[in-house]
């Protein structure tokens, strides 16, 4: 029996001595937004998008092309031509006629009408460049907040750990009072094996919190690409801001929700997906011109209207008009479709504006009843110990018995737990309220 103890009394001091690397919460948050995997998805493609705007100025600019080619040939030819001199065919045969023919042609392209589509398209590039990053900050709330709330659970657990390593001090000067007691006679066994069982029990917790930290743990790694030490320790408190201005989050909340701006974004580039399609029915006017050169050489010419040598060259340049007249009604189909677009996405905007506004309300709340749910457990956590303290000297005293001893030592915990549990509820309805209006990337 002695040697359980003393191995698991090790055991918990090993636990305690090795993860001494103290990792506070904003290394945690930092590494996040640089290795998180989601954020790097989302960095990569706001970046995409990004560099598409960049260039799109370059749609206004014309196209010009430019090709060439230099050929040789070598042949065999033979004719039959007709005499009428000598009133009989003649036959003209060449072997290794070799020619050479060379081409090239620069060629510029430029429109100048489209109906605006052009403008309405470097518009919408633009508006998806900015709805990437949007994404990205959105994501990047949503990373923190569920750093924040792995990391404050790693906390609660760790703070139900000494919870529980206080009250088991508790049970083994019980089980010590019930030892004495049954060696002078004035104690029962039952007494004796029940703190030993209420000792075992709490063994078994101790354990079960050492589990379960060490799995918080790694899931919190996770979340950072497994940049943290493999053994850390994190902070033994819960920082909670009880002086929330709740009027002031849900103020302009359109303005400062992320999720809210980025669906918005959408209804802004479908309205501009109309405008695109719209300016289909217009017609394109453009700017051409190019430059042609020619050159083709012979050794031989039978055919004699064929020259031995040939040079080409010149330019040209105009204007072409496109007017769409009929294609099948496709322009009037893809208009009606563009404008069904934009109307979803405004049923889409506004189940998000509501859906956000109803999580603003919950977690307002949460985080008010969480404040006052608090308050009660500080003062409710002072009660209990204090009761334990005069149950347990009573119990020396041998004026309490060891079941009243033991009921304020379970009242005890469920204080704990209470007050454990509302600061971390008390953590989480803060991080919710921050995540809504964007105030966790501030």
């Amino acid at each position: 029996m002695k040697h359980s103890i003393f191995v698991f009394v090790l055991s918990v001091f090993t636990f305690s001595v090795i993860a001494q690397e103290k990792i506070e919460l904003e290394q945690v948050v930092s590494l996040a937004l640089e290795k998180n995997y989601d954020v790097q998805v989302f960095r990569s493609n706001a970046l995409t998008a990004t560099t598409d705007n960049n260039y799109a100025p370059a749609a206004f600019l014309p196209v010009i092309s430019a090709n060439g080619s230099r050929i040789w040939n070598g042949s065999n030819q033979e004719q039959k031509r007709l005499d009428n001199t000598l009133k009989k065919d003649t036959i003209i045969k060449y072997n290794g006629i070799k020619a050479n023919n060379t081409n090239a042609t620069v060629q510029l392209t430029w429109t100048l009408f489209d109906g605006t589509k052009m403008f309405a398209t470097r518009k919408r590039i633009e508006e998806i460049a900015e709805q990437g990053e949007l994404n990205l900050k959105n994501q990047m709330i949503n990373t923190i907040a569920s750093i924040v709330t792995n990391y404050y659970n790693i906390v609660r657990q760790k703070q139900q750990l000494v919870a529980i390593q206080e009250q088991m001090s508790v049970s083994e000067e019980r089980v010590k009072l019930a030892e004495k007691k049954l060696q002078v006679g004035t104690g029962a066994k039952p007494e004796l094996l029940q703190a030993k069982v209420d000792l075992n029990a709490q063994r078994t917790q101790v354990l079960q919190q050492q589990t379960a930290i060490s799995q918080l743990k790694d899931q919190l790694n996770g979340l950072v690409g497994m940049e943290l030490p493999s053994i850390y320790d994190v902070s033994d408190s819960i920082a909670i801001d009880l002086n929330i201005d709740i009027e002031s989050i849900a103020q302009d909340i359109e303005k400062s929700n992320f999720a809210l701006k980025a669906f918005k974004k959408n209804l802004d580039i479908a309205s501009l997906v109309v405008r695109e399609r719209q300016a289909e029915r217009y017609p394109v006017i453009s700017f051409t011109s190019a430059y042609s050169y020619s050159r083709a050489q012979n050794t031989v010419s039978i055919n004699p209207s064929v020259p031995l040598y040939s040079l080409n060259s010149g330019y040209n340049y105009g204007f072409t008009a496109t007017l769409p007249i009929l294609n099948g009604l496709n322009n009037r189909r893809l208009v009606q479709q563009a404008r069904i677009t934009l109307d979803r996405q405004e049923i889409l905007y506004n189940q998000q504006k509501s859906i956000v506004n109803v999580g603003i309300r919950n977690a307002s709340v949460s985080y008010d009843n969480a404040r006052k749910i608090l308050i009660v457990q500080e003062e409710n956590i002072l009660l209990a110990k204090e009761n334990v303290f005069i149950a347990l000297e009573s119990f020396k005293k041998g004026v309490t018995t060891f079941i009243e001893l033991r009921t304020a030592q379970q009242s005890l915990a469920d204080a704990y737990n209470q007050l454990i549990t509302a600061r971390y509820n008390a953590k989480l309805a803060e991080t919710e309220l921050l995540r809504l209006n964007g105030g966790l990337l501030k």
